[in-house]
């Protein structure tokens, strides 16, 4: 049964893709988490033409915050400043993210670039097909340039204000990354090695030629262009120059979570443990019957490509909408006739007035999917804002709910403008400024807005590449800084909490629900460790 349930999860968490597996997890220069075995991987061939994708989206996002950085003057100075500068704690802050989001895409790079090698060695001592070693070798490197370019990017927009490098080697709690992590990344790309591989790699693909078209072949020019224009510039120079400077930060340890077999590619992808999650089947018939309409669900799935770039341990979030007769239930109240009688609605049913102001939506949700089981929850995935079902929505390896403390009529107008929200497209930009298109937090914000003279919620807002938004994270965070407060805007109703070791999830107490938010990001990885934090 167990099985069959995970099954189901996973194919409707890839309903386009089935998720494969992938095999051991390691910590470069740390100690590794112990983790059950996982299923059998996928071939090298599906395997190759899910890291094709992945190389591009890794590339574009670190393109991306490259080009993000250029038009942050205030943050990344044109020239070295004249004086010493401190930074405010908003630039700090932002400062931070930003090298966080940029080490989660050099990170899957890594894992091409480890993964591809260790195939193209293997083809040729098989003495497989030319042509199959041909495509490991150029996916491999299509990873190398995309990481190595990227980073001498970065670096050249951190190194003209001494301020920075200072900042960056301190620990990045939203990865668990311990202090000196900057001095360890120059150590590595502003090397002769590095600078001699590029060159070494470059000359054995000029060598190879092409075999047909290649997807990446356009990135793979524009990269090597950048790559020789530097080594004609000053890159040798700057890498030997700063040789003495970097090296005093190379007592410190890095860790890096380092996964082998990435599955197949799509947002929602897993790159460990294929089908399997930690919030078992029994836990989930467990939350169904404490759940109101109108609760916040916060949800970690471990090891999804998607995680790549959201800060912070909750990666995601969703709004329970129940049953219809859930709903009955629920808003069976007087409070909450009366208010339907303004809206037109005299027979007391809340549904009758999310039928009637949107009967599109409204009908889709009365639904089930593919497997049987009624839509429960509204949320914003890469398919858009649709309606899922519980063991859908909850089926991951952590999840919390929260409930608004609002009165059920605030909890119904939030249902209602939630439903006004469905069918529409996955914001890929993160803005909360448009309605156009939305994020799972977004939708969960939208809904419950407060606006004057109306009750709702007030969620505080920060600004990640010029772009105000709030986090999974950021909830969890506000839930705890605001607990017992005048300010505080949720209750605690139940946290299953994943244990990578144990192989399951484990009901958790409020207590270390609050601490959640202050895991670092690979939590899974130090989870146990003298790294982690329960």
């Amino acid at each position: 049964m167990r099985n069959t349930l995970c099954s189901r999860r996973a194919s409707r968490l890839a309903s386009r893709h089935a998720l494969a597996a992938c095999a051991a997890l390691a910590l470069l220069a740390g100690n590794a988490t112990a983790v059950p075995a996982a299923p059998a991987p996928v071939s090298e061939q599906a395997q190759r033409t899910n890291d094709v994708a992945i190389v591009r989206h890794a590339g574009e996002g670190l393109a991306g915050l490259v080009a993000y950085m250029r038009t942050q003057p205030q943050l990344f100075p044109a020239q070295r400043p004249e004086r010493p500068r401190v930074l405010e704690p908003a630039q700090r802050q932002e400062v931070l993210q930003l090298w966080a989001r940029f080490l989660d895409h050099q990170l899957i790079l890594d894992t091409v670039v480890g993964r591809q090698d260790e195939s193209a060695a293997r083809r040729r001592r098989m003495k497989a097909q030319e042509a199959d070693a041909r495509e490991a070798f150029r996916t491999g490197y299509a990873a190398f340039l995309s990481r190595y370019r990227h980073a001498l990017e970065f670096i050249e927009l951190v190194d003209r204000d001494p301020t920075l490098r200072i900042v960056l080697d301190e620990p990045v709690d939203a990865i668990g990354l311990p202090a000196g992590t900057y001095s360890q990344f120059k150590l590595r790309h502003l090397h002769v090695r590095a600078a001699a591989e590029f060159a070494a790699l470059a000359l054995r693909n000029k060598q190879q030629g092409s075999d047909g078209p290649f997807a990446l072949t356009d990135a793979m020019r524009d990269d090597e262009a950048y790559l020789w224009r530097a080594g004609r510039g000053n890159g040798l120079a700057r890498t030997l120059d700063n040789a003495g400077q970097v090296v005093q930060g190379t007592s410190f340890k890095v860790y890096f979570p380092v996964q082998k077999g990435v599955s197949e590619w799509m947002g929602d992808t897993r790159v460990l443990y294929g089908s399997r999650f930690l919030v078992g089947e029994k836990q989930i018939e467990q939350l169904a019957p404490r759940l109101r309409p109108g609760d916040v669900m916060l949800v970690r799935r471990e090891w999804f490509l998607s995680n790549i770039g959201l800060p912070g341990f909750w990666p995601h979030s969703a709004l329970y909408l129940g049953t219809k007769e859930e709903r009955d239930a629920w808003f069976d109240t007087p409070e909450v006739a009366a208010w339907l009688k303004t809206q037109g609605v005299d027979d007391g049913r809340v549904d009758t007035l999310l039928r009637q102001r949107q009967p599109e939506a409204y009908a889709k949700g009365l639904g089930q999917d593919g497997h049987g089981d009624p839509y429960r929850v509204i949320e914003a995935m890469s398919e858009g804002v649709v309606f899922t079902s519980l063991q859908h929505a909850a089926g991951g390896d952590s999840v919390a709910v929260l409930r608004p403390r609002l009165s059920r009529v605030d909890v119904a107008k939030a249902l209602l403008k939630s439903l006004g929200f469905q069918g529409r497209p996955y914001d890929f930009n993160f803005d909360f400024r448009s309605d156009d298109t939305l994020v799972c937090t977004e939708l969960v914000y939208k809904s419950y807005a407060a606006r004057p003279g109306e009750g709702g919620l007030r969620f505080g807002l920060q600004t990640v590449m010029g772009r105000p938004v709030i986090t999974a994270n950021d909830i969890a965070q506000q839930f705890d800084q605001n607990f017992d407060t005048p300010e505080q805007q949720f209750d605690f109703v139940a946290f299953f909490d994943g244990q990578q070791r144990a192989g399951q999830a484990e009901e958790a107490d409020l207590a270390r629900f609050r601490a959640s938010w202050k895991r670092p990001k690979w939590h899974v990885v130090t989870q146990n460790t003298s790294l982690g934090a329960k």
